[in-house]
């Protein structure tokens, strides 16, 4: 039974669904989904059609508003939303190291994985679409990983769509994840490059923690290992709008002095280890690289491999020499599952599905190319996450995609620049400018 309550402005409902595990063996196992409806209290009775909601990631749950957030407070001038957190995040059947373990020996866990991708995603939506809309079709909005799913909807089921709206998130149809990374290196360099232009003391500072990690094992408090790679990591947060101040501040805190010398001060280790740790998201480091698999080459750590292609990357070089300190970005990497006890118990899986070469194609590009459903992305010029150059040949491989490219926003434009973004793409869709 489905359960309604309240929030200023809206109501919302939980529902959970029970879907196949493998939609190929629609008889075989089942797991869990959730999904939160939202609609404006003063139209909680009216019949709107439903835009369902495809979070970022892969492996995080969906966004958890509170009343007419960012981009929803816009969404329900039209539609009823659907937030669902897809298979294995949120409170669908949760996947990490405390429950997949249930499924046997890292093999079993591995083969359990491959379902974890866009296509299943995909199809989890059209499972349960007829049971909320009785069978007519929605409209799909997608953010970044959600954005790829997105376009694998229009692949597999456009007849489900009434409209996709995707931001941050077209892929590449046809790219490898070498290509991807290839791609990601030099973009991540120039975001890299953006913050220290603007905030040049953290070069000094990020060569003095970087020679600190490299002369020290530090290990903080939840466990996790700091090393120079993983210190390096924290370049993630640059792909977002407020990620160079973010990491700016983080940077200056770093060092205090004790007794013993100087050491890394507490303040910076507890933000640190929240930024790093994978414990609420164990899916993103588990099938990250796998979300761009769709032939018979293992993905084989690209990051990792590809890394090795741009020496500048090289922290112990770096503060050897003179140069500064480069951070990374989205990438994940065979030492994390050392360094992140939250991931130490699942590296042997994460090694098997490195491996895996019989990945199912994500995309349809003839279908794509005859596509009827109205389409509008935002393409965020030099994107960290997302390479814009995929994004604009994936644009024009998809039948009247009509595209909003800007450099107004960073990756995270739906969440800073609503209601703008989201009004904008609707727009777009209808025709309306």
């Amino acid at each position: 039974m489905s359960l309604s309550y309240r929030q200023p402005g809206v109501v919302l409902t939980d529902h959970r669904f029970t879907v196949p595990l493998d939609h190929a063996d629609p008889g075989g196992e089942t797991i869990e989904l959730y999904a939160r409806e939202v609609v404006a209290s003063d139209r909680a009775g009216q019949d709107q059609p439903w835009l369902v909601y495809l979070q970022g990631g892969p492996g995080f749950g969906a966004n958890r508003f509170i009343g007419r957030q960012a981009w929803l407070d816009r969404a329900l001038k039209d539609h009823r939303v659907l937030l669902l957190d897809q298979r294995g995040t949120g409170r669908s059947t949760p996947a990490n190291r405390q429950t997949l373990p249930l499924r046997g020996g890292p093999g079993e866990q591995a083969a359990y994985l491959t379902h974890f991708r866009a296509d299943s995603i995909v199809r989890d939506c059209e499972s349960i679409r007829p049971r909320l809309t009785g069978g007519a079709p929605w409209t799909v909005l997608g953010q970044s990983f959600g954005g790829f799913c997105a376009v694998t909807y229009l692949s597999l089921a456009p007849q489900g769509l009434s409209a996709a709206l995707v931001t941050g998130g077209l892929p590449s149809l046809d790219a490898h994840a070498d290509d991807v990374y290839r791609a990601a290196y030099p973009r991540i360099e120039r975001k890299v490059a953006a913050h220290y232009a603007r905030y040049p003391q953290d070069v000094e500072r990020a060569r003095r923690i970087a020679d600190h990690l490299l002369g020290h094992d530090v290990v903080l408090p939840n466990g996790h290992r700091l090393t120079v790679e993983a210190f390096q990591s924290l370049g993630i947060l640059l792909g977002a709008s407020d990620g160079s101040h973010r990491l700016h501040y983080l940077l200056e805190d770093a060092f205090v002095r004790t007794p013993g010398g100087t050491a890394l001060s507490d303040a910076f280790q507890e933000e640190v280890q929240g930024l790093l740790s994978y414990a609420g998201h164990p899916l993103y480091a588990l099938v990250h690289e796998a979300v761009y698999a769709q032939d018979d080459r293992p993905t084989d750590w690209a990051a990792e491999r590809v890394r090795a292609e741009f020496p500048q990357f090289d922290a112990a070089k770096a503060v050897v020499g003179d140069a500064p300190v480069l951070f990374t970005g989205e990438t994940v990497h065979p030492w994390m599952f050392d360094t992140d006890p939250a991931l130490r118990p699942l590296r042997e899986t994460a090694h098997l599905l490195a491996a895996r070469t019989d990945w199912p194609p994500l995309y349809d590009p003839a279908r794509l190319a005859a596509n009827e459903v109205p389409v509008a992305a935002a393409v965020y010029h030099d994107d960290m996450y997302v390479d814009t150059g995929h994004s604009l040949r994936t644009a024009r491989a998809i039948r009247g995609l009509r595209t909003w490219v800007t450099d107004e926003f960073e990756h995270d434009g739906l969440r800073t620049g609503a209601p703008r973004v989201l009004d904008r793409l609707l727009a777009l869709t209808r025709d309306e400018v």
